[in-house]
């Protein structure tokens, strides 16, 4: 009871403290008074009607108008517009009795649908959200989101100028709804065992910008892969994104390559060892995962028998940009699903040219193409001369010319449908029309040792 008892009186009491900066434009607490006698509140936006991400997202890929409307309920709506508040704060708010909604009685005769007066009522965690909703806030969460910045500014310390410059010098689009970065090679994207710094980790520090809300991952590329990387600004977009990467593998076949080939499309530049006795094709073929070593290792390899063990179909287009005398070949690889490894294996196993610095599943190629014993003698003197860039990055070496060559897979272009603007036309048209949705088309330079090996066989 003592402790239930210091939290009420620390809701209850009105807060003397100063108005603190909002963290976003979105985000904008504007401080009201309810009544003489409730003290000071929080009060946030006034509610629109919440878009259901995966439909909308189902929508854009498909062409087929779906049901984009999602009921909000009080809880949600406050997470959405308070993401620095941990949830079980907001559920004990709720048991607390501390939250007011302000319903808005809808009226044809007053100027913009919307009446001047509302009524304040208590409201439940699973209470809907209608249009025009207000929902207030005790004035005292300000003290606890004051002391959640002052621990992000000291996480922030803990990292140089020089890092967040770097990290910032990824960025190769931003618009409301996604941020796009060129992600380097031996940058780990997800957190996980003996991992210390991922990409997404650092995105929600540093590419946060004016946004309330961290960026979220939508799709993956294995650490020693290098390109174009999307992540969602918000929850929504990052849904809808999900959405569509999803509707694009799950709708998958070789009787529809060219029907939605703009919608999402991504295409990689891999460097390999020999040439397909193809210029071009597709290939078709399900994948399955091999556990190796009493369960210390796995990987992936072509089924020929689906009914023998687990697989899943998986469909690559490719074809030659350019071959050289000495051995290798540039291909132009476009995934039509989006399994582990699977550009890695289709080249490997099916085409029977491994990728370039992929010694999970083309050794017998390196130990033909770069016998060690020729450099042993410059390695240490090499290694002593690498420059390390921030979080232990090397973009200097790797290239053919190199001893040990890193992975030459590359994402360097992607077509996706602007989530921006469809989002902005689900939210203001009714009926929407999202057939003739532009796309945007994105472009990533090459990796520093894909440039170097580029350069050396067209010389």
């Amino acid at each position: 009871m003592g402790a239930q008892s210091n939290l009420r009186r620390l809701f209850l009491r009105p807060s003397l403290s100063p108005t603190i900066s909002p963290p976003s434009p979105y985000i904008h607490f504007l401080r009201t008074q309810c009544t003489k006698s409730q003290g000071k509140w929080l009060t946030l936006p006034l509610f629109t009607q919440s878009l259901n991400g995966s439909s909308l997202g189902k929508e854009i890929y498909t062409n087929n108008s779906q049901e984009a409307k999602a009921e909000t309920t009080a809880f949600k709506w406050i997470i959405k517009c308070c993401p620095q508040l941990p949830k079980s704060l907001v559920q004990k708010l709720f048991r607390l009795r501390q939250v007011r909604r302000e319903c808005v009685d809808v009226s044809s005769s007053d100027v913009g649908g919307l009446a001047q007066e509302g009524r304040v009522k208590r409201v439940g965690a699973k209470d809907a959200m209608q249009y025009g909703d207000r929902i207030f806030l005790p004035n005292s969460v300000q003290e606890l989101h004051s002391k959640r910045t002052e621990r992000t500014d000291k996480i922030e310390c803990r990292f140089s100028e020089e890092e967040q410059k770097f990290l910032q010098s990824l960025e190769l689009y931003k618009d409301s709804a996604i941020i796009v970065v060129n992600k380097p090679h031996g940058m780990p994207v997800q957190g996980g065992a003996g991992i210390k710094r991922s990409l997404d980790e650092l995105a929600s520090t540093y590419l946060k910008h004016d946004s309330s809300e961290s960026p979220r991952l939508v799709h993956r590329l294995d650490r020693d892969s290098s390109g174009i990387l999307v992540m969602g600004r918000t929850q929504l977009s990052a849904t809808i994104l999900h959405s569509i990467f999803r509707e694009k593998t799950s709708g998958a076949s070789t009787e529809d390559l060219e029907e939605k080939k703009e919608i999402l499309q991504r295409k990689y530049w891999a460097l390999v060892f020999g040439s397909p006795r193809r210029q071009q094709g597709n290939i078709s073929l399900p994948l399955g995962k091999v556990v190796m070593d009493d369960g210390k290792s796995e990987r992936i390899t072509v089924v020929d028998n689906a009914d023998s063990m687990p697989s899943q179909h998986a469909i690559t287009e490719y074809r030659v940009i350019g071959s050289s005398g000495h051995g290798y070949t540039w291909l132009e690889l476009c995934p039509r699903t989006g399994r582990k490894h699977q550009l890695r294996v289709h080249c490997a196993e099916v085409l029977g040219t491994p990728i370039v610095g992929d010694y999970k599943y083309g050794w017998q190629a390196h130990r033909k193409y770069f016998p060690f014993s020729d450099l042993e003698e410059n390695l240490d003197e090499k290694l002593l001369k690498v420059k390390k860039l921030p979080f232990g990055i090397d973009l200097e070496h790797g290239s053919i010319s190199d001893k040990r060559p890193k992975l030459h897979l590359h994402c360097k272009e992607m077509t996706l449908p602007n989530v921006s603007l469809a989002i902005d036309r689900a939210q203001r048209c009714s009926p929407r029309n999202l057939a003739n949705l532009e796309s945007l088309k994105l472009d990533a330079p090459l990796s520093y040792h894909m440039q170097r090996s580029w350069d050396i066989l067209n010389s």
